[in-house]
């Protein structure tokens, strides 16, 4: 096979069937449970009338729909746990011990860190990584999964903040710059988790051995933990409100990530009946 020839497999549509199908030796086109099958034969039928891309956005706008569905239901949960001083029994703490290790150097480290995963920050750093990705790949799934990913984050963010309306920790006991909006849910954590974890499961479809893997997630979560942390240590955010939007993250990526894999199997199944 000539070098072109090799190229052309390896990227593209090809290269998507061929090269992300498998994780560890786990097939992603393959469903074990009865609703995995029904999905997947729900996205054959719509990838037939719509085409593929068209059925993978379908399938992200419906799960949006669901992660939000899932944050208010969370939402209303993590009320009903904060009104009841269970796990908010912690936030008061938490920021009281994060006080007494602040220091004038580690402030402005944290304040600059914490830029990363803002409206500026993190927007650059998606878009570069999108790119990047596509161009290498020659395709649109890098950029329809991240763009999906990052908005959808974003409106669960821009929803959940009025409709539950927390207030902040007190001024006195944050780090300028300060923030007025609503505290529940922490969008640099939201987003963060979000956003890496797009970038990670990307990567991760084209490494070959498990210690790249683990260190894609190990970077990635660490990536997440010490973003959703720093709100917590600026007093811009309560702890509860950072696991709030860690699981809610988590939630929506699960949701945006089987999408690629209903994708996925459409494709490889297309074009084994081309083959054949």
């Amino acid at each position: 096979m000539t070098t072109e020839g090799k190229e052309s497999v390896e990227t593209g549509v090809r290269g998507e069937v061929s090269q992300d199908r498998f994780v560890a030796g786990q097939d992603l086109t393959r469903w074990k449970s009865p609703a995995g099958r029904t999905m997947a034969r729900s996205a054959e039928w719509v990838t037939g009338l719509l085409g593929p891309y068209a059925a993978l956005v379908i399938t992200l706008v419906a799960g949006l729909g669901v992660a939000l569905c899932l944050a208010l239901v969370f939402g209303e949960v993590y009320e009903s746990v904060t009104e009841a001083d269970g796990v908010a029994g912690l936030d008061d703490p938490v920021l009281a011990a994060a006080k007494t290790v602040r220091s004038p150097a580690l402030d402005v480290a944290v304040t600059a860190y914490t830029n990363i995963g803002g409206t500026v920050g993190m927007p650059i750093i998606a878009v570069g990584i999108m790119i990047f990705l596509a161009t290498r790949r020659r395709s649109w799934t890098p950029v329809i999964l991240m763009l999906a990913a990052g908005l959808g984050s974003l409106v669960i963010t821009i929803l959940g903040k009025p409709i539950f309306g927390r207030t902040r920790p007190d001024m006195a006991d944050a780090i300028p710059p300060y923030e007025h909006s609503a505290s529940f849910p922490s969008g640099h954590s939201l987003n963060s988790i979000v956003i890496a974890g797009i970038v990670a499961y990307l990567i991760i479809l084209r490494l070959k051995t498990m210690r790249a893997r683990v260190i894609t997630v190990v970077v990635a979560a660490a990536f997440a933990l010490t973003m959703g942390l720093s709100r917590v240590y600026l007093g811009h955010h309560w702890l509860t409100d950072v696991l709030a939007a860690w699981a809610i993250g988590i939630a929506w990526l699960a949701l945006v990530i089987t999408a690629h894999r209903l994708y996925l199997t459409v494709r490889t199944r297309r074009q084994g009946a081309v083959v054949s």
